[in-house]
């Protein structure tokens, strides 16, 4: 990953970038004025370069220019669009890219840093994240990049914070890309207990098969049921001393999803190692909080299984026990991510009593039919709570929608064998929504509920993201999180 290095002055100039910044619609782009101004033939070269250059200043946009003999040797103009924090991390992202195959660079930042220092950092490492499991291909040679600001020691907690982030970000999507012959429950959980080690106030408990029937996590064991990889509940603990307000993240971890006996076709199974990225997500920012030292209690509950075809399978009309002793009938066993996650959100609500509960999900295919490829669907009976976190994810540059639960559709519930119908056809992303919203018992109107199967995945590259796992979730969790303290 990028070494990132905060300098008053710069001390490496083979490659300096400048920010440039559109001005308005009949003026053009100027460079925006730095906290370490470079000389002035550079600037006047630099701004005669924007008209020939063709440059607009929107985010993302790279020009570099080259200057044999000379000091800097390359210029670098670099649109920042409206110099916002997302501007600047489309910014980070295109530079990292674009820059490839420097060893270093210098970026000039404005005196008013902060927030620029932030999207440039979280683009950098995020834009240059790359997934291999081959040693093909050469590695981009970019490997240091030091950041010109105005006080570098005033700057350091902004630059640690956005290294944590990014980096938990990525570990999100490693988890996410890892492809499941390696990818089981077991295994996940094994990577959740390496990266919990040796971190003060955090603590993990695991329970395998005989633990979860021994305890009634009844919807884990039936979607587990069908692989010879056996399910697991990982429950990872925050708990700072100053801590005031108790939050529980759960995180839908299907490590790979056949559709079970419901299988689906061979083109839906084929990125189903991805099934797994809300529990990605919620343990990623359960980590990054801790690394932050976030004055919030945080339990993150992440049911894993794998759903599998075999004689053990559970069957389509199966009725299932869950936690807590409600039962859920299951025409498709196919719609297994909300059996693990009534176990988890049941055990929340009785054993855990939060003041508040989130879930994050890879729940439906309806979720992209309602909203596109980038959103996730949001579900809330509380409007603070929703517009709370939906502020904290577009901050932190990801995107969400607040969706309804409509007290009608209710009725598309009923069973006539069990306590609830978990998987009928109409509205598909919402009726997941108000199935999971019956297992929140008091915490009922304190609860968020968020499908994010959509945005987990990226076919292109696209500002900070590259193509695969996004780690989508982590940021605006992140953000959220930060503002409980």
């Amino acid at each position: 990953m990028l070494a990132i290095r905060l300098v008053r002055e710069p001390e490496r100039l083979d490659t300096l970038v400048l920010p440039v910044r559109p001005v308005g619609p009949d003026r053009p782009p100027a460079l925006v004025p730095t906290a370490s101004p470079p000389g002035d033939d550079v600037r006047a070269e630099a701004t005669a370069l924007l008209p020939a250059a063709r440059l607009t200043g929107a985010a993302g946009e790279v020009r570099e220019h080259l200057r044999p003999g000379g000091t800097p040797a390359r210029l670098v103009l670099l649109g920042i669009g409206d110099g916002d924090e997302h501007g600047w991390r489309s910014a980070g992202a295109a530079l990292a890219r674009a820059a490839k195959d420097e060893t270093y660079v210098t970026v000039a930042l404005p005196a008013d840093a902060a927030e620029a220092l932030r999207g440039l950092v979280e683009g950098l490492l995020l834009g240059s994240y790359r997934f291999r499991l081959t040693e093909a291909g050469g590695a981009p040679a970019l490997a240091e990049v030091d950041v010109v600001v105005p006080d570098p020691d005033t700057l350091a907690p902004t630059l640690a914070a956005a290294r944590t982030t990014a980096e938990m970000t990525r570990l999100a999507r490693d988890l996410t890309n890892t492809p499941s012959s390696t990818k089981n429950p077991g295994w996940f959980a094994a990577q959740v207990a390496a990266a919990a080690t040796d971190r003060p106030d955090l603590n993990l408990r695991v329970r395998g098969p005989e633990e979860l029937a021994a305890e009634g996590f009844g919807g884990i064991l039936a979607v587990g049921g069908g692989s010879a990889s056996g399910p697991r509940l990982v429950e990872l603990d925050w708990r700072p001393a100053d801590a005031r307000t108790h939050v529980v993240l759960v995180g839908k971890g299907i490590t790979f999803d056949t559709g079970g006996i419901s299988i689906k076709p061979v083109p839906a199974m084929k990125l189903m190692r991805k099934d797994m990225a809300g529990a990605a997500a919620v343990v990623a920012a359960t980590l990054g909080a801790a690394a932050l030292r976030l004055p919030v209690r945080i339990t993150t509950l992440a049911p894993l299984a794998e759903n599998m075809v075999s004689g053990s399978a559970f069957r389509p009309g199966d009725i299932i026990r869950h936690y807590g002793g409600l039962t859920s009938e299951s025409t498709n066993s196919d719609a297994e991510g909300r059996l693990v996650l009534a176990d988890a959100l049941a055990y929340a609500e009785r054993e855990l009593r939060p003041d508040l509960l989130v879930d994050l999900a890879t729940l439906t295919g309806a979720n992209a039919v309602a909203l596109g490829k980038r959103h996730g669907a949001l579900y809330s009976e509380n409007d603070q709570l929703a517009a709370d976190l939906l502020a904290a994810i577009e901050a932190a540059g990801e995107r969400a929608w607040r969706m309804p639960l409509p007290t009608d559709y209710v009725e598309y519930l009923g069973s006539d064998v069990a306590d609830l119908h978990s998987s009928p056809d109409p509205a598909k992303s919402i009726t997941a929504a108000l199935f999971l919203r019956e297992f929140t018992g008091d915490l009922r109107d304190r609860w968020v509920h968020v499908d994010m199967s959509a945005p987990s995945w990226s076919e292109d590259v696209h500002g900070e993201l590259t193509r695969g796992a996004t780690g989508w979730g982590v940021r605006g969790l992140l953000r959220w999180l930060a503002t409980l303290s």
